[in-house]
């Protein structure tokens, strides 16, 4: 069961709530909107079905394309508006939205940052100057898992798997390509067994 979310902050952010009555939330983040990324991406939703009924799942669009920027602050909006209903919060991203997960767990005040942080095959950069996936590892103080694909060539991920590693991070990897074609059980199991440890 999902109810209809309207995440406020200045942008047309729509969401589905998962599993609603859970005591505890994950806010998950949608691959890159340009490229078909929306809240019922296959990965997104085997991870909410994962987590359910233990924890809900905030599952959003993006407003309006920004170049990032716009995306990274959708990301904290969801994050605060998780916070004032939930008193433990996670937080979830695939590809580019590993890249918003990260950036918006750095850049969130203390109030609304996530409890524990999870990425699935993160890329080391994004086109926006103010948006650094590695560089924001180093100011996230929660627990961190980073997940990615042997096979994934569509991203360059060795940059944040390293610096997760000497941060002292979970890291795993899951043996499929960017995509995790056939492996979105598998990924599942993964996130959700981090989370459910760690919220």
């Amino acid at each position: 069961m999902s109810d209809p979310v309207h995440v406020p902050g200045g942008r047309r952010v729509v969401g589905s709530l998962d599993a609603p009555d859970a005591d505890r939330v994950v806010v998950a983040c949608p691959p890159h909107p340009r490229h078909g990324g929306r809240r019922t991406d296959q990965r997104l939703r085997a991870v909410s079905d994962a987590l359910a009924p233990d924890a809900a799942c905030l599952r959003f669009d993006y407003g309006p394309w920004d170049e990032g920027r716009g995306e990274r602050v959708d990301a904290e909006n969801a994050l605060s508006w998780a916070r004032d209903r939930y008193d433990t919060v996670g937080l979830f991203g695939y590809s580019f939205g590993a890249s918003m997960a990260l950036c918006a767990a750095a850049a969130v005040s203390d109030g609304d940052a996530p409890n524990a942080l999870s990425v699935l095959a993160p890329p080391s950069e994004f086109g926006s100057g103010d948006t650094d996936p590695v560089a924001a590892l180093d100011g996230i103080d929660c627990p961190v898992q980073v997940v990615y694909g042997e096979r994934d060539d569509t991203v360059d991920w060795r940059p944040v798997v390293d610096r997760a590693r000497e941060l002292g991070h979970a890291v795993e990897s899951v043996p499929g390509d960017h995509h995790f074609v056939g492996q979105a059980g598998a990924v599942a199991e993964v996130v959700s067994n981090f989370f459910k440890t760690r919220l």
